[in-house]
């Protein structure tokens, strides 16, 4: 093989190896919200000849957020919030429940079903706030700090989600 068929070669499969890692660099992987958990229960329905209930489910995936930078507050030394909330966003987990139902008054199977959709939830941690016993220089007292008593505070953590679910009855399997 010629210098020239090799060169022409490499350069075609260094253009193509750079082109897939500039593909792969373009297209970044985006993380599921929520991830669907299946119930199989179809082989027990084949197994008994009978109609099986259909159970779904799914779970959020928790994502961290980024915490509130301290807010300084004139008047104290410290920051509001020395140790930071931190934001977590989730969800409470679905369920989803259709079960048959015999049709008393004639052929065929009615059904009832409950959904219960992944709802959103909003939480924060628990932060601490605190702050020293002294405080801003006094221009009264020669820039020395006055003393003053020592506060500190838990802040709780925060939990917010509205919940809902559908219960219904219907004809079909």
């Amino acid at each position: 093989m010629k210098s020239t068929t090799r060169g022409t070669l490499a350069a075609a499969a260094a253009t193509g190896v750079a082109a897939a890692m500039g593909a792969a660099a373009v297209t970044p992987a985006v993380a599921a919200e929520k991830v669907p958990v299946p119930v199989p229960l179809d082989g027990v329905g084949r197994a008994l000849n009978l109609q099986t209930p259909k159970i779904a489910g799914e779970l959020p995936v928790p994502t961290p957020g980024g915490p509130e930078g301290p807010r300084y507050v004139e008047g104290r030394l410290l920051p509001d919030q020395a140790v930071p909330r931190l934001p977590v966003g989730a969800g409470l987990p679905g369920a989803g429940l259709h079960t048959p139902l015999p049709n008393i008054v004639g052929h065929g199977f009615e059904h009832l079903g409950a959904d219960a959709p992944a709802a959103d939830l909003t939480t924060l941690t628990p932060g601490l706030a605190v702050d020293t016993p002294l405080s801003a220089p006094n221009p009264d007292h020669y820039g020395l700090p006055d003393l003053k008593l020592p506060q500190a505070a838990v802040l709780g953590p925060l939990l917010k989600t509205v919940p809902g679910a559908n219960v219904g009855m219907g004809e079909g399997a």
